[in-house]
């Protein structure tokens, strides 16, 4: 079995960050070669209006991009990938990653049904399945959300579920606990497929954060800034209301309605998961 640890850094609008001593560690295989989307493919849904409604019905598609939501360019002189938003969809690695830093930022553009929300994206993992499957935008996957105030949320995609220890919060939605009842979060149940993160770790508006993803096995970890968000156990898929073990797939970044930077985009191996996140 494989184990990995991938790391994501997204920008929250311009600045730059030291990198942990976890992030500095050996073995590190970057996703992103800092001059183009080698590796990657872009895939943009239906055009929609600013209430959500599909305009044409038809996927702008795979790798058809004449908005150019998906580019490349430099910060600080660094290269980054910009994803405006302005278009539903994400670039996904051409290949699957079994067992996975991160960094992002915010830019300042927003876009049909998300002008007046926060700004969204999301790092999907474990990714398989056709293209546009939710939301026509999207293939099925586990969810670590992007979102201003909300990053580290689970959502699952299209089909995407896991168990995962949380407690109910009134009226409120599911908050993870580790110390909560094991919980399954799927689409098909009267539980749904949302469970919100655990504290808060997000840096101001203006600075890099960074995402850590762990998995292992059946098991993956959301890491904001190096504090744990949540904890997932059993991830799986669900067909027809039969579940069937999600453990492999390919990694999506998503353009929803938001401008976005990411840099340093690359994944380790590592012999085992943290010991420190798992209570």
């Amino acid at each position: 079995m494989n184990y990995f640890r991938f790391i994501m850094i997204f920008l929250c609008c311009i600045a730059t960050t030291a990198l942990t001593g976890f992030q500095k560690a050996a073995n590190w295989t970057p996703l992103f070669n800092g001059k183009d989307l080698t590796g990657w493919d872009t895939y943009l849904a239906p055009e929609y209006d600013d209430h959500g409604k599909a305009i044409t019905g038809v996927p702008v598609g795979l790798n058809n991009d004449p908005l150019k939501v998906f580019t490349v360019l430099k910060q600080d002189k660094e290269p980054v990938i910009r994803i405006s938003g302005q278009g539903w969809g994400a670039i996904s690695t051409k290949k699957e990653y079994e067992n996975y830093q991160l960094q992002f930022k915010w830019g300042q553009l927003k876009w049909g049904q998300k002008k007046n929300a926060s700004k969204d994206s999301g790092l999907l993992y474990h990714s398989v399945g056709p293209f546009g499957a939710d939301y026509g935008s999207w293939m099925r996957s586990q969810e670590f959300q992007i979102d201003e105030g909300d990053c580290g949320d689970y959502w699952g995609v299209a089909g995407g579920a896991a168990e995962i220890p949380a407690v109910k919060t009134g009226n409120g939605p599911f908050v993870y606990d580790p110390n909560g009842d094991m919980v399954s979060f799927r689409e098909d149940s009267k539980t749904g497929r949302f469970c919100k993160k655990s504290g808060d770790a997000e840096k101001p508006s203006g600075e890099w954060n960074t995402i850590d993803l762990y998995c292992h096995g059946d098991t993956s970890i959301h890491v904001m800034n190096g504090e744990v968000m949540m904890v997932l156990y059993k991830n799986k898929q669900i067909d027809k209301g039969i579940a069937s073990p999600l453990t492999k797939g390919k990694i999506q970044i998503q353009s929803e309605g938001a401008e976005v930077f990411y840099k340093a985009i690359k994944i380790q191996e590592l012999n085992q998961l943290p010991k420190e996140f798992i209570k």
